[in-house]
């Protein structure tokens, strides 16, 4: 991953914000960390029906649940909730028909590194890995409901859901388990500068000490946390599916650097290290925002308008394209800024 100097958004002023290790004005049920009593995970606004066509081109129909792009072999990696499957796209060939792979059950997130996918099967209770381009599957059963998968140096990190805790899996040998804290952990990335886990069910991230085995000081993440991705400055930058913002986070230590607002119901997000650009989703009103996040706060460079319900979105580091899928059934789309 690519270094840079950290960069502090500014542009709001940090108002409400609260480190869950510390104490709260607001106490429910004698958690003084908690706002509300029966928490629920944000979940994406519902998607009027298409009145623009949408940008670039749509490939194959299918609902999708995640995408991803192995830049290093050029692959498209989508994933297609009925049947649940992948599809292996050429991205030097998009108009050639995709390898289609079955899969165990629908998958919660992709996450790529170098000629490997990472695949959650959260139903099933399985992590799988995808190695590219031999196309090989190496299933890992987890038990419970694994939410994300992420190669960390030999090991594998895997946040579990409802589980509350995430597993430390290494090449061989037994795992270990860090838990603390987490009402839900359904992301886990890799800032550079250190581990952050996403609790949407805490609306809250939290840094964690891997080496030490705990889950260390936490921040809430707005009104409904929805999706969260590591940036080229050590930062995490998280969607609010329910307050419309995107909020940026610094690992080392963790801070609340800015929260921006973002309208029409944020909810996916794909880095471009390359251009320094968040690509986020509105699935109010079927778009996708690019945003350059170099400066003291996030500038719109891009706005397209996208497939129904633009839940996933991925992007291609060499071109630049931005890839979104619709979780209604109505394809995968490329767009070229």
């Amino acid at each position: 991953m690519r270094r840079f100097a950290a960069v502090s958004w500014i542009a709001i002023p940090l108002a409400g914000v609260l480190v869950l290790s510390g104490c709260s004005s607001v106490k429910t049920g004698g958690d003084e960390l908690q706002i509300v009593a029966n928490p629920v995970a944000a979940r994406p606004a519902v998607s009027p029906a298409v009145t623009v066509k949408p940008a670039g081109q749509v490939l194959a129909n299918g609902s999708v649940s995640a995408v991803a792009v192995d830049e290093k072999t050029s692959t498209l990696v989508v994933a297609v909730s009925e049947p649940p499957s992948l599809r292996l796209f050429d991205l030097n060939a998009l108009a050639s028909a995709p390898v289609n792979m079955s899969l165990y059950g629908k998958v919660s997130r992709l996450t790529v590194t170098p000629g490997r996918v990472e695949i959650a099967e959260p139903d099933r209770g399985v992590v799988q890995q995808l190695t590219l381009p031999d196309r090989k599957l190496t299933e890992t059963k987890t038990g419970g409901q694994p939410a994300a998968s992420l190669a960390y140096g030999a090991d594998r990190l895997v946040a579990m859901g409802a589980g509350k805790d995430i597993q430390v899996l290494p090449p061989a040998g037994q795992a270990r388990t860090i838990a603390g804290q987490l009402y839900s952990a359904d992301d886990v990335l890799d800032t550079g500068d250190g581990v952050v886990v996403l609790d949407r069910l805490r609306t809250a991230v939290f840094s964690v000490d891997v080496v030490a085995g705990k889950v260390d000081e936490g921040l809430r993440a707005g009104d409904g946390a929805a999706n969260a991705v590591a940036d080229s400055y050590g930062r995490v930058l998280v969607t609010d599916a329910r307050a419309g913002a995107l909020i940026a986070f610094s690992a080392s230590p963790l801070i609340m650097r800015q929260r921006y607002p973002v309208p029409g119901g944020a909810y996916g997000i794909a880095y471009d290290a390359r251009r320094s650009l968040a690509w986020v989703t509105l699935t109010e009103r079927n778009e996708v925002v690019g945003f350059d996040v170099r400066g003291g706060e996030p500038v719109e460079k891009y706005r397209f308008p996208t497939v129904r319900q633009p839940d996933s979105v991925g992007v291609d580091e060499k071109s630049g394209r931005v890839i979104v899928g619709s979780a209604t059934g109505e394809g995968t789309q490329v767009i070229q800024p």
